[in-house]
């Protein structure tokens, strides 16, 4: 007999919380405390798209968070986390050995390919009774 406790993938609705708040905290971090987020990942010279780039990560958090609520929004929690994710990842598999950025940002680009991967993964909502 088998007795695995094999639950399979994720509901969708679980990642697009998950990735909601990770993408929203992270967004988070460097407009809340800029010194503790260039310590980590290095000096910035442009304030502004650290700005713009933190707010854009929020925004996309809050949007994902609000759409796991919906029938509808885990297809479109899905659509935005995988998009922000392989932009993300392949800004920092480009810009890494260019030595544009720290070395780091290679630990964000391991989670980017894994909220990717949960998303590949995700099966979708239970259709409403």
């Amino acid at each position: 007999m088998d007795t695995r406790n094999d639950a399979g993938p994720a509901p969708a609705v679980s990642v697009a919380v998950a990735q909601g708040a990770f993408n929203a905290v992270g967004g988070l971090w460097p407009l809340l405390h800029r010194r503790s987020f260039e310590w980590v990942f290095g000096r910035k010279t442009d304030a502004w798209l650290q700005t713009t780039t933190g707010g854009l990560l929020v925004s996309v958090g809050a949007t994902q968070l609000a759409a796991a609520r919906d029938p509808d929004g885990p297809a479109h929690a899905r659509l935005i986390g995988l998009g922000t994710a392989l932009t993300l990842l392949a800004v920092d598999l480009a810009n890494v050995p260019t030595g544009r950025i720290r070395p780091t940002y290679l630990l964000d680009a391991a989670l980017e390919a894994g909220w990717i991967f949960a998303w590949l993964r995700a099966r979708p909502a239970p259709e409403p009774r």
